[in-house]
């Protein structure tokens, strides 16, 4: 089992680490290059570029969760009806979405909570970023379906190769050609065309299960993909409220430098949520598969792989965090007392994700098994319900410092909650028996 655990999570969790090496690389580029109010301006910007990554990943993971399921239980002909579903439904929305943030702009990134000084900055590069959101959201979720279709490496492959596209027409855009902002954002678009690109011919000329085709859109199909895929949504979605509710309580509290701070934290932590996320993604499809042939001794023994490898990859990132930490944060800005406002935050802020990791484990967990309910209440603990509270007792009881502990102390509440409302042994045993 092990073994094949690692053949799958590990190409996945290297083809996240690599997408976040960029993102970070994308951040150096953009902190050197045009400045660290550009940073923060990013920073605004992201809860909403995660959340087309949360929508992108409910419908990959949802879809992903079926597909795996019925070719386990032998009927590739639904598994194809259903890829081809998702593939059709995300063309539309993806194409809504587009128009979204181009023409809405200003609106979205004032909702954002941007501040005066940073509006124009964060509008140019959301509205870069919005013209490339069809390929973003496609390449998202092909790599999904290609690592369902039993064709992990390349999945890895396709997404590295974006990275590396992007890294370099970011160094060319920003210094060479001198963009500033929107120049990252263009880069980021090209490189998962690159993405999509590699994955096509996969589909187009039916190198495995999954092909494209046309269908007649489904109600049913789309709202069991949908139900499924609802948690990876609002996985990211808490990702995105955690930012939002960060960058308004530290211009509250600190102001613009705290935003800085916090900008650099999330480049650093990044790396270690999407590693955490690449494990996830590697173990679903094996769970989902073993789900369709009710065996229940190898979901369980998936599930248990997956969370003792989650600790050991946020061992070894909280490692390197407390050693190198203060040079990590020098790559991306040489303001001393950012540096040193930065550091202290980043030795608390990754601590949340060994705990954090176990959540998403079993976020995904219960999306395979068909089981998205305790999912949706996962998600939903740990952003909307005991992050606001944390945040506000902590920042008032220990200033910023309480602000860097809210996400860890969020993640352990909801652990605990988790623990005394469901079982993840019996839920397996009654979904296996449904």
């Amino acid at each position: 089992m092990v073994k094949q655990f690692l053949k799958y999570a590990v190409p996945s969790a290297l083809a996240m680490f690599v997408s976040s090496l960029y993102t970070v690389i994308d951040g150096i580029f953009v902190g050197q290059g045009v400045g660290s109010s550009a940073l923060a301006a990013v920073n605004i910007v992201l809860p909403f570029t995660v959340m087309l990554f949360g929508m992108a990943s409910m419908l990959a993971v949802g879809g992903g969760a079926l597909v795996s399921k019925n070719v386990g239980a032998g009927d590739v002909d639904k598994a194809i009806n259903i890829f081809r579903q998702v593939f059709k439904f995300l063309l539309i929305i993806s194409g809504i979405i587009t128009v979204i943030c181009v023409v809405f702009t200003g609106p979205i990134v004032k909702l954002l909570g941007s501040t005066e000084n940073l509006h124009e900055l964060a509008v140019e590069y959301l509205r870069y970023y919005g013209i490339f959101c069809i390929p973003n959201l496609i390449g998202i979720v092909l790599n999904s379906f290609v690592r369902n279709d039993n064709k992990p490496k390349l999945a890895m492959v396709s997404t590295i190769a974006g990275a590396v596209t992007n890294i370099i027409l970011d160094y060319l855009f920003i210094f060479t050609f001198g963009l500033g902002i929107k120049g990252a954002a263009i880069a980021t678009g090209l490189g998962q065309i690159i993405t999509v690109v590699i994955l096509l011919p996969h589909f187009i000329q039916k190198k495995g299960n999954l092909s494209f085709g046309n269908v007649k859109l489904e109600k049913e199909s789309i709202k069991e993909f949908c139900v499924i895929g609802i948690p990876s949504f609002l996985s990211q979605a808490s990702f995105s409220v955690i930012v939002l509710l960060h960058n308004l309580t530290l211009a509250r509290f600190v102001g613009e430098i705290g935003i800085s701070a916090y900008s650099i934290i999330n480049y650093i932590t990044t790396n270690a949520y999407m590693v955490l996320l690449g494990l996830t993604f590697g173990a679903q499809p094996l769970i989902s598969f073993n789900f369709g042939k009710k065996d229940e001794k190898k979901m369980l023994g998936y599930y248990k792989i997956n969370c003792i490898s989650s600790i050991l990859v946020t061992a070894a990132f909280t490692f390197v965090c407390y050693v190198f930490g203060r040079e990590l944060i020098g790559i991306f800005t040489n303001d001393a007392s950012i540096v040193e406002l930065t550091y202290t935050g980043l030795r608390i802020a990754i601590l949340g994700y060994f705990i954090a990791g176990l959540n998403l484990n079993t976020v995904v967990y219960y999306q395979a098994i068909e089981m998205p309910r305790f999912s949706n209440m996962i998600c939903i603990f740990r952003s909307v319900v005991f992050l606001p509270v944390c945040l506000i007792i902590l920042a008032k009881l220990f200033g910023i410092t309480g602000i860097w502990a809210g996400v860890l102390s969020a993640e352990v509440v909801t652990l605990i909650v988790m623990l005394f409302i469901a079982n993840i042994r019996s839920c397996t045993t009654k979904a296996i028996g449904e």
